[in-house]
């Protein structure tokens, strides 16, 4: 099991330093999305609502794998003894 974690781990810090940086285009999106707003629009609660979504979803993805993880991992312990 320790191996296991170990090779998923090892993997996951070497994708996370492959990524390259890449550039975002903030200042646009921010500028369209006042625009937006004092013209009457909701394209920029929209984009707030995407933005918290896209921050929240790796946190949920990771807890629910630790959470299996914990459990599978409690499971052979009850096993074993």
């Amino acid at each position: 099991m320790k191996k296991s974690f170990f090779k998923i781990f090892t993997l996951l810090v070497c994708l996370a330093l492959a990524t390259p940086n890449v550039q975002a285009q903030c200042p646009m999106c921010r500028m369209s999305a006042e625009s937006n707003l004092k013209a009457g629009g909701s394209i920029g609660r929209g984009l707030n609502t995407g933005i918290l979504f896209l921050f929240a979803m790796p946190y949920l993805v990771v807890g629910t794998l630790g959470f299996i993880w914990w459990k599978n991992r409690r499971k052979e312990e009850e096993l074993e003894a």
